[in-house]
C-alpha cells in the first residue's frame, strides 16, 4: 500500500457543502486506505486498517503524544477519559462503568425505560395543534438533556439553566470564525465555565450523602480502583454530557431522516415495532452520529497495512467511511434493517468503544419507534435539510416535517 497525499478530497469532506452527503467523497478517500496529507498527518478510510489502528496499543488519545501538542492541551482543566491513555484511562473508565453499565449496573438502562418512553410521549403530545413540527428542537434536542440530568442528578428546577448551558456549549462546537458572531464562541466558554462551576457544586453536595444519581454515586464510591477526584468526576459528567447528548441527537434525527427517504421502511416498523432494534443498528453504521475521529497519535511508529505511520503523527479516523466499505459490508449505500453480520465503526471500537454506546440505542430505539407509531403520514419540507456545520459529529440542525393527525 503507497500513502498518498489526497488533500483536496480531505478539503472537499470537510467543506461544508459536502455535508449532505460525503459518501462519494469518503469513497474517493478509500482508493488510498492510508493517506499521508500535506502537514505529515495521516488519514485513514477503510474498515480493515481502521479496526486494526484501533486495537493497536501504540495508538494514543493524550495531545501530549503529538509531535506538535494542540494549543488547547495547555492549562486545560482535568480531561476526561477519552482523552487519556492507559492505565490511567482503564482506570477511570472502570469507575465509571461501575455506575453506568454492565457488568456492575446492569439494569441501568432498562430501569430508564418508563421514564425514557414517558419522556418522548410528553414531548410528542406537545406536537398538538401543529401542522409542521421540527424533529430536532422538538424532540431530538431536548429528550437526551433531560435524560442526562436524571442520571446526574440534577434538580428539575434547574434543567432550564441546564439546558441554556448545554445549547450554548453544543452550538460553540461548530464556531467557524469566518462566518459566526464572536458572541456565538463566548457564549460556549462562558457556559463550559459556568457549566463545570454548578456540578463542582453539586458535587460537593453529595459528598457523604450517598444516593441513586451518577454525581452522588461517584462522589462515594471507594470500590476496588479508590475514588474519583472531583475534578475528575466533573470531567467524566461533561463527557457523558457532550459526547451522549450530541450522538443521541444525531442518531435520532439521522434515523428519522433515513425512514423518511425509505417510506416503505417507515410502513414496515409502524406493523413491526420490533424491527426497530436491527434497523437502529444499521442507521448506525449507514447514517453513523459521529464521523470522523479528527486526531490521535503515534506512540511510536505504527504499521498499519504497508504503511509505516511515524511516531508523533497526527492520525485522523474517517470512521462512517470504514462503515461503508465494500470490501467489508455487502451493497454498503443500501439501506437494509435486515443486514446480518453488522460490526460497524459507529460508536468506534477498542478501548475507547463509547461506553454510553447501549443507552443510545435504547433512546433512539423508543424515540424513532413512538414517533412512527404515533406520526401519521409525515413528510419532509426540505431535503436536504440544513446540516450542523461540524464534519466529524454530522446531523441536521433542523430536521422540518409536516403531519397529519398524531
Amino acid at each position: 500500500m503507497t500513502t498518498t497525499e489526497m488533500p483536496d478530497t480531505l478539503h472537499r469532506i470537510l467543506d461544508y457543502s459536502s455535508r449532505p452527503d460525503p459518501y462519494p467523497l469518503y469513497a474517493e478517500l478509500r482508493r488510498t486506505p492510508v493517506a499521508r496529507q500535506e502537514d505529515g498527518s495521516y488519514v485513514i478510510s477503510t474498515y480493515r486498517e481502521l479496526a486494526d489502528i484501533l486495537h493497536n496499543p501504540h495508538l494514543s488519545s493524550d495531545v501530549r503524544n503529538l509531535t506538535h501538542p494542540m494549543p488547547s492541551a495547555e492549562g486545560a482543566p482535568t480531561p476526561a477519559f477519552i482523552n487519556m491513555d492507559p492505565p490511567q484511562h482503564d482506570r477511570l473508565r472502570r469507575m465509571a462503568m461501575r455506575h453506568f453499565g454492565p457488568p456492575n449496573t446492569p439494569g441501568l438502562v432498562t430501569g430508564l425505560e418508563p421514564d425514557l418512553t414517558a419522556t418522548v410521549g410528553g414531548l410528542i403530545d406537545d406536537f398538538a395543534g401543529k401542522e409542521q413540527i421540527d424533529i430536532v428542537d422538538d424532540l431530538a434536542y431536548p429528550f437526551p438533556v433531560s435524560v442526562i440530568c436524571h442520571l446526574l442528578g440534577v434538580p428539575r428546577e434547574d434543567e432550564p439553566r441546564f439546558r441554556v448551558w448545554v445549547n450554548d456549549l453544543i452550538n460553540s462546537i461548530d464556531y467557524d470564525a469566518r462566518t459566526d458572531p464572536k458572541e456565538k464562541l463566548e457564549d460556549g466558554v462562558r457556559a463550559r465555565k459556568d457549566l463545570r462551576e454548578y456540578l463542582g457544586g453539586l458535587v460537593e453536595q453529595r459528598h457523604g450523602r450517598p444516593g441513586e444519581d451518577l454525581l452522588s454515586l461517584l462522589a462515594n464510591d471507594d470500590g476496588p480502583d479508590g475514588r474519583m477526584t472531583d475534578e475528575e468526576i466533573i470531567s467524566t459528567a461533561n463527557l457523558l454530557l457532550i459526547a451522549g447528548h450530541e450522538t443521541t441527537v444525531n442518531l435520532i434525527t439521522n434515523g428519522m431522516l433515513t425512514l423518511l427517504r425509505h417510506p416503505r421502511i417507515l410502513e414496515r416498523l409502524r406493523r413491526e415495532p420490533d424491527l426497530v432494534v436491527p434497523l437502529v443498528e444499521e442507521l448506525l453504521r449507514y447514517e453513523p452520529p459521529v464521523h470522523i475521529i479528527p486526531w490521535r497519535a503515534a506512540y511510536s511508529d505504527i504499521t498499519v497495512g504497508d504503511t509505516v505511520i511515524p511516531k508523533g503523527s497526527q492520525i485522523m479516523l474517517m470512521l462512517a467511511s470504514g462503515s461503508r466499505d465494500p470490501d467489508r459490508f455487502h451493497d454498503p449505500d443500501r439501506f437494509d434493517p435486515d443486514r446480518t453480520d453488522n460490526q460497524h465503526l459507529g460508536f468506534g471500537s477498542g478501548i475507547h468503544l463509547c461506553f454510553g454506546g447501549p443507552l443510545a440505542r435504547r433512546e433512539a430505539q423508543i424515540a424513532l419507534g413512538e414517533l412512527v407509531r404515533r406520526l401519521d403520514a409525515p413528510a419532509l419540507l426540505a431535503d436536504p435539510p440544513p446540516y450542523r456545520r461540524s464534519p466529524v459529529l454530522r446531523g441536521p440542525i433542523h430536521l422540518r416535517v409536516e403531519r397529519n393527525g398524531g
